[in-house]
């Protein structure tokens, strides 16, 4: 006896990957949950993070020589797993150091 399924025939082996199901464990979940939890309400904290914290990726580089670009070294800091996180504790520490002391905020742009 043969008992055919509704399921669709599959012309391609990677259509089969749709049906299994997909397990995901992100290790730095508690660690981003802590950054995304830290509360800025203290003005030298909020200083020591927008120190620490570059406004821009320190790692992009033109490579020049007699004023033309040889090559480019590309932002590495989208490699960081957490880069979205700590980008977003600077902008609080900004956003709480444009409210409390603002004559600041200049400094660290």
């Amino acid at each position: 006896m043969i008992i055919f399924s509704r399921r669709p025939s599959l012309k391609n082996p990677n259509q089969q990957l749709r049906f299994l199901p997909t397990i995901s464990f992100d290790l730095l979940q508690p660690l981003r949950q802590w950054l995304n939890g830290l509360e800025i309400c203290d003005p030298d904290r909020a200083r020591l993070i927008c120190q620490l914290v570059p406004a821009q990726c320190p790692f992009a580089q033109e490579i020049s020589f007699a004023g033309l670009i040889h090559f480019k070294i590309p932002p590495l800091c989208k490699l960081n797993p957490l880069y979205e996180e700590v980008i977003d504790l600077r902008f609080r520490a900004l956003c709480y150091l444009a409210e409390k002391c603002p004559s600041e905020v200049c400094r660290y742009c």
